[in-house]
């Protein structure tokens, strides 16, 4: 009898091993998304955030000046790199009071991620902000 089973699992023994597959796969699979789904928002959080530096990067060069269309093309420049266009781009200028250029740009999560609501995150959007001082940015006169 044990001469015609001879390398194969008795019944039951499969039966058992598919049962226990059939409880741990859900785990590993929610695992797997979840690194995923975690690796993918931390790239276009660090991509947000390259943007908006380099987007201030350029909003603070002498030669930058209204309406900004460097600015925003190397936003979406960047921006592209990852497939994302669907993004919120909010810009403060310099003045004579506040000569900082400031560069934030926004996306909501619902377009970052993978799985949707599968695996809740912790934040409504994920946000990269830059600020910078304007070069050659007028100073206010002194008083005295």
């Amino acid at each position: 009898m044990n001469a015609k089973r001879k390398g194969k699992l008795p019944d039951r023994r499969r039966a058992a091993a598919l049962v226990e597959f059939a409880v741990v796969a859900p785990l590993l699979l929610t695992l797997l998304f979840g690194i995923i789904e975690y690796g993918y928002v931390f790239l276009v959080r660090q991509t947000v955030m390259h943007a908006a530096r380099e987007g201030c990067r350029v909003a603070v060069l002498q030669s930058t000046t209204e309406p900004y269309t460097e600015v925003t093309e190397r936003i979406a420049e960047i921006m592209g790199t990852v497939g994302m266009s669907n993004y919120t781009l909010t810009m403060t200028h310099a003045t004579l009071e506040n000569p900082r250029e400031t560069v934030r740009i926004s996306i909501p999560m619902s377009e970052v991620s993978l799985v949707g609501s599968l695996i809740p995150h912790s934040a409504d959007e994920v946000v990269g902000t830059a600020v910078m001082r304007k070069e050659g940015a007028p100073v206010a006169p002194s008083e005295g």
